[in-house]
């Protein structure tokens, strides 16, 4: 797990409590979670003509057609992912970095795929910036996941496919739990399990996330 954060700013600690208090009112179990939601500056991942609306409960847009997830659904994925107790963590979809800063702060490695290199540059200057280091990025196609680097006790896909694509549930090591959005119009999340060649899914509450795109943009 990454160290204290540094660079988290003026904004009002009320302000971020009363987004954890709103997370705890949707659900949220898990006080270690809870407490990260707290910390991580949400802020700093958006433009800023945006931050002033960081602690809102919604998804906001990061530009190239991408989102900053809703704080909820960060928590929500965040919280079944801690559940398993995984050690290396597998993130599709870099984005702005923020549900990167969320994982860095539970799990031990975090490894993120980004498709869009200058979205990945900029979530990388703001890690830097918060001085968290236990993160690897790769700019490459997310659906194809980080073979090398796995197998991953614990795989989230930020962006929704139609299905689980097969390469990923095969860089899951046996015990290991993914979680990720499914579907086109009518979009679910939902949880799967590796028990030795078995994959036992379950599916969780709708959601709506951006579509898993192929190929790279630089």
């Amino acid at each position: 797990m990454s160290g204290p954060l540094q660079g988290i700013g003026m904004t009002s600690r009320r302000t971020r409590m009363r987004l954890v208090q709103r997370l705890r009112e949707s659900g949220i179990e898990s006080d270690a979670v809870l407490e990260v939601m707290g910390q991580v500056p949400r802020h700093i991942f958006l433009d800023e003509a945006l931050s002033h609306r960081a602690y809102e409960d919604t998804s906001l847009p990061i530009g190239h057609g991408q989102t900053l997830s809703q704080p909820y659904i960060v928590a929500r994925m965040t919280e079944l992912l801690l559940r398993h107790e995984p050690a290396s963590v597998l993130e599709l979809g870099t984005g702005s970095g923020y549900q990167t800063a969320v994982l860095s702060q539970l799990f031990e490695q975090i490894y993120s795929v980004e498709r869009i290199k200058p979205l990945q540059d900029r979530a990388r200057e703001r890690l830097r910036q918060l001085n968290i280091r236990n993160v690897l990025l790769k700019h490459a196609d997310g659906g194809m996941g980080w073979p090398e680097r796995g197998p991953f006790d614990g795989i989230i896909v930020t962006a929704a496919p139609m299905d689980v694509p097969g390469e990923l549930l095969d860089q899951l090591a046996d015990g290991g739990v993914l979680v990720a959005p499914v579907g086109e119009e009518r979009q679910v999340l939902v949880e799967v399990m590796r028990h030795g060649n078995q994959f036992e899914r379950r599916e969780l509450e709708p959601v709506h996330f951006v579509p898993l795109l192929g190929g790279v943009v630089r």
